[in-house]
């Protein structure tokens, strides 16, 4: 029998950053990989996850989100990070229900954000006025594209 969260019981950003880690990390042991959470002092990297060969591994920065909609907030380091083998895996934690995990390659999650934050910034205010530029950047998946793409982590 399914547990009803009540709509406004989200825990803190803290909370919610370290359980979609530790989801992920489940998540891709129960899948049959090495998975290990990084230290804090890692920049950039969440997770290190290899074959259990040890011959093919990548990266992962784990964004969380406890919102009903498929948006996940990012900076604009994004669209200079030079690592070439990083996924980001956005989690919605969907309160008592299964997590959804939504696996992007690096530089499509970057190209994203860039496109859709150029788009903001070039439509104008309700007042007609320009829009100040922000470190901030989103990153959405509607079509769910990239729901459950394991696959595109390239270690089978």
């Amino acid at each position: 029998m399914k547990r009803k969260a009540p709509k406004d019981k989200n825990i803190s950003p803290v909370l919610s950053g370290i359980a979609g880690e530790y989801f992920v990390a489940a998540e891709l042991s129960r899948r049959g990989y090495i998975a290990s959470i990084t230290l804090r002092n890692t920049r950039g990297i969440d997770i290190l996850v290899s074959d259990v060969n040890a011959t093919k591994s990548v990266g992962i920065q784990v964004k969380t989100s406890q919102s009903r909609t498929k948006k996940w907030v990012l900076n604009k380091k994004i669209e200079t990070e030079v690592a070439t083998n990083l996924f980001y895996v956005f989690v919605r934690l969907n309160h008592l229900e299964a997590p959804e995990y939504y696996v992007v390659p690096k530089h499509e999650a970057a190209s994203y954000a860039t496109l859709h934050h150029r788009e903001y910034l070039e439509k104008l205010k309700k007042d007609g006025t320009p829009r100040k530029d922000s470190s901030m950047r989103k990153f959405a998946d509607r079509d769910r594209k990239y729901l459950d793409r394991w696959d595109l982590l390239g270690l089978d």
